[in-house]
């Protein structure tokens, strides 16, 4: 078992979920600051979100994909899986509470690992994707 541990870490998809949690970590946190300091619940989770992407795309091409891949082509790829994934988890959240009337606990865990792992598989085969 103390050997699974370790390797586990120096997985990529440990280090996916790593930055992806710092990333909704750092959203949550700068959102409520920042409406907390009096900025509209709109303009203050649209910045917070602006934020987390920059840091969260900065750390997954760099940390979790190794930094090899170029800006002008993996970018665009990020941003449209990542609005994809958001527009993924309205639709995941509704149809979870909507047409199988989960709580809203179970439609968030439901809605973050069905979404985290479209993420993890497109990041790895088509954004971060080795051949490029």
């Amino acid at each position: 078992m103390s050997e699974i541990v370790p390797a586990f870490v120096q997985t990529r998809l440990f280090r996916f979920l790593t930055v992806g949690v710092g990333a909704a970590l750092l959203f949550f946190v700068l959102s409520w600051l920042l409406v907390s300091l009096g900025v509209s619940p709109f303009i203050g989770s649209v910045v917070a979100y602006a934020i987390a992407f920059v840091a969260a795309y900065s750390a997954q091409r760099g940390w979790t994909f190794g930094g090899q891949h170029d800006h002008a082509r993996v970018l665009p790829r990020y941003l449209v899986l990542q609005l994809g994934c958001a527009l993924f988890s309205g639709l995941v959240s509704h149809v979870a509470v909507a047409r199988f009337g989960m709580s809203a606990l179970a439609m968030s865990a439901l809605a973050t690992v069905a979404t985290s792992a479209v993420s993890y598989v497109l990041s790895s085969l088509w954004v971060f994707r080795a051949c490029d």
